[in-house]
């Protein structure tokens, strides 16, 4: 995918999950290309999940499954696994848990990096790179959740004690000063909890926005993460409480 088709199709989902829904004449307006392109990019991203399309307009995915969450803050989300491949040299082996901003990180991974193996416990993850010759995808084992493809349980904690990785990279769906980060579904929470006893590091991937609210469920990460990638709207005094915690931020 060339840089200008990438932008254009992140500027085709932003403005599809700002208004809702838009058709094709208008998305060829705004992006000053023709209707042939603007329809054969909502294919594609509709090929992927990221959105759907019915009579005559595209409208955002509105389903808890990650290709439908992919579509919303996606510019940011894809500046922030940019900044966190840095963190990835060829060949390492690294810890990817579901969620939004980590799928984009597997993919750029996929993307920028030679001979990879990322651990995951997100069968999403592994079709979405499905494709990538350079990179080795090793799914944990656990009971398959269908809306969030992703694998949860006690098998989690039993598989992933089987490895030891410098990095573990998790999202977040909230945060609080009193609890951390947080989760809205228990058995996502207990499997990042049980992947994180097998890093040196963990890190969390998440937009901005998240820390506007916490989740109904505390991750209770023992080992406390120790940096946090995100994007730059983040507030000052989220910042000075996150690096009072001993916790770095990085803006993407």
């Amino acid at each position: 995918m060339s840089v200008k088709k990438e932008h254009r199709t992140a500027e085709i989902i932003r403005l599809i999950a700002q208004q809702q829904k838009a058709d094709v004449a208008e998305l060829s307006r705004k992006l000053a290309v023709s209707q042939v392109t603007i329809r054969k990019d909502l294919d594609e991203l509709e090929r992927k999940g990221l959105i759907k399309r019915q009579h005559g307009f595209a409208q955002i995915n509105d389903s808890d499954n990650i290709a439908a969450r992919l579509a919303y803050h996606f510019d940011e989300k894809m500046k922030i696994a940019e900044k966190a491949v840095s963190l990835i040299e060829n060949g390492d082996t690294v810890m990817i848990e579901n969620g939004s901003c980590c799928a984009l990180l597997a993919r750029v991974t996929a993307d920028t990096r030679e001979n990879v193996t990322i651990v995951t416990n997100s069968v999403y993850i592994a079709e979405y790179i499905r494709g990538s010759a350079s990179t080795n995808v090793i799914l944990l084992g656990g009971i398959y959740q269908q809306d969030s493809e992703c694998l949860v349980g006690p098998m989690i904690r039993d598989t992933a004690e089987n490895y030891n990785v410098k990095y573990f990279f998790a999202g977040t769906d909230g945060w609080s000063e009193r609890t951390g980060f947080t989760n809205k579904d228990s058995l996502r929470a207990q499997a990042v909890r049980d992947m994180s006893h097998s890093c040196e590091n963990m890190v969390i991937l998440t937009e901005s926005a998240k820390f506007l609210g916490a989740g109904t469920v505390p991750m209770n990460i023992k080992r406390q993460p120790k940096l946090v990638i995100t994007d730059s709207s983040l507030s000052k005094e989220t910042v000075a409480t996150l690096n009072n915690a001993g916790i770095e931020v990085r803006f993407a």
